[in-house]
């Protein structure tokens, strides 16, 4: 039954939009590739580690390959002609690029290759440990009880992976569900990822395949010692989305914000360069059974959250058809949204409950995201905390999934354990004695919450119309998303996107994808 008496016609209407919307820009990704793509095939191929000025070895490979080669053909093209000539594995190969030792020019007019399948030996060893990675989750978790409250989500972010490894043991241990490490400033806009682990950083910690393997490391021992299972969270979404996807799955990360919106409106990202790098990445996290987290909640930091919510649940339907575009699950579809209203607004939490109820029964199955007030946050600490109350009862209350916690000090400086401790009791106080309120309360057909959710209801169906007739590119370039306008042929990283060739080939994606149908189809 729909507390909120939604019209499932308009409901149907909006999904219908989104889905065409989805499908005009997969007709784009389906001819084009990137040098971020690329990079992640061959870190499939089990290439790791740097060179000796610590540039990343898939990085001069294609960057060989785009100076000197033809990259339209992709990078797999010349790894497994070399692989094949030169009775080498990937990574002894991509060393001897690196030094000079070896040209996969020579390869550039070469036919289509035809020894790709010499490559399937070596993802399929990388492929192995992530079935490995989640098996080991899915056991974990069925060994642990599971919870009907959401899960209450937490942030470090000292720039040190070993101070962030100690933060993250004691919100754990506070009772924290998960542990997100914030990258550092700017890394989103870095066409590399760093190598090994790291103990400077700006505002959060580098992201890195090692980094990954520590945290997940201590995460898997305070699990044990708590007896439940503690949840991993980085940050996909920057010029590296599929590379970070690819290490993220090796190292079995549970959740990755991971949204192409949020990178062309906020980080100016062009627009053609991310939908690939998201759709690749998306498949990738598909593949891993990871929760991919979307950026929806940032629009109403630059936007008014009264006047604009609708472009909320507008983003959520269009990032669903993304996510089902790449064969991903609905329970791996972390939607995002906001308890951003000002809070001196007549019923204010009202509108922020009928928001967050929509959102859950349009997205019945999603295991949605909900981020705390920030923007109306000041140094008043009191009120504050108050906000993250109200918060905290409209996330229990309206069922959402996981529930990252506000910090009293938000508006002042980068939580301390302290802050992060106070959340944690906030949280579970509320989480505790509202728990099944949601369950007995319901909702005036003719009143202020279903009126709401009704009219913010209707206006993303209209915009999703709009959208769908101007197509996404336009819409952009409209501003009509967070009030800030990007263009398609503007942006970084637009020298990084290309039209592949004819002879271009991807048996790793089409290996991914060909399990991915399989699995669909037992399910």
């Amino acid at each position: 039954m729909s507390k909120l008496h939604l019209n499932k016609e308009i409901i149907e209407k909006c999904r219908l939009d989104a889905e065409t919307i989805s499908s005009d820009i997969y007709a784009f990704i389906e001819k084009h590739s990137t040098v971020s793509v690329e990079r992640a095939l061959l870190r499939f191929l089990g290439i790791d580690g740097v060179n000796q000025i610590d540039i990343p070895l898939v990085n001069t490979i294609v960057d060989h390959i785009k100076k000197e080669g033809d990259i339209s053909k992709g990078s797999l093209h010349y790894m497994a002609y070399a692989c094949h000539d030169l009775k080498k594995p990937p990574q002894e190969i991509a060393s001897k690029v690196a030094n000079h030792e070896v040209s996969l020019a020579i390869y550039k007019d070469s036919p289509k290759c035809p020894y790709m399948h010499e490559l399937t030996p070596y993802f399929e060893e990388v492929f192995n440990q992530i079935n490995l990675m989640k098996d080991i989750r899915k056991n974990l978790i069925s060994t642990k009880k599971s919870k009907t409250t959401p899960d209450k989500y937490v942030i470090v972010a000292t720039g040190n992976i070993f101070e962030d490894i100690k933060q993250a043991v004691s919100a754990a241990k506070k009772g924290a569900d998960i542990i997100a490490v914030i990258r550092t400033t700017g890394q989103s806009l870095l066409d590399y990822v760093p190598f090994g682990a790291t103990t400077e950083g700006f505002g959060g910690t580098y992201a890195t395949q090692e980094n990954f393997r520590l945290m997940r490391e201590a995460l898997d021992q305070v699990s044990k010692e708590e007896d439940r299972y503690i949840k991993l969270v980085n940050y996909a979404s920057g010029l590296c989305m599929p590379e970070i996807a690819a290490i993220g799955a090796i190292e079995r990360l549970d959740m990755m914000l991971n949204d192409s919106l949020y990178g062309i409106i906020f980080r100016d990202i062009n627009m053609k360069r991310t939908f690939v790098d998201q759709y690749f990445s998306r498949v990738v996290s598909a593949y891993a059974e990871i929760i991919i987290n979307t950026g929806e909640d940032n629009y109403l930091t630059t936007s008014d959250a009264f006047e604009h919510a609708h472009t909320v649940i507008a983003s959520q339907f269009i990032n669903e058809q993304f996510a089902k575009s790449a064969y991903m699950d609905e329970s791996l579809m972390g939607l995002g949204h906001a308890y951003e209203i000002d809070p001196n607004q007549e019923n204010s939490f009202l509108y922020e409950l009928a928001q967050a109820e929509l959102s859950r029964e349009i997205f019945p199955n999603a295991p949605l995201k909900y981020m705390p007030p920030t923007k109306h946050m000041t140094g008043d600490i009191f009120k504050g905390h108050i906000q993250n109350a109200l918060f905290n009862i409209a996330a229990v209350t309206s069922h959402q999934s996981i529930h990252l916690l506000g910090m009293l000090t938000e508006a002042i400086h980068t939580p301390f354990i302290s802050d992060r401790a106070l959340a944690l009791d906030n949280a579970s106080y509320i989480e505790k004695a509202f728990k099944d309120f949601g369950d007995e309360i319901t909702y005036k057909k003719d009143g202020i919450i279903v009126k709401r959710s009704h009219e913010v209801l209707n206006n993303a169906q209209n915009l999703l119309e709009t959208i769908k007739n101007e197509g996404l590119f336009k819409t952009l370039e409209e501003g009509r998303f967070a009030s800030i306008s990007r263009y398609e042929n503007a942006g970084k990283g637009l020298d990084g996107v290309f039209i592949t060739h004819e002879d271009y080939q991807n048996p790793i994606l089409d290996f991914m994808i060909s399990r991915l149908k399989e699995a669909k189809y037992e399910k």
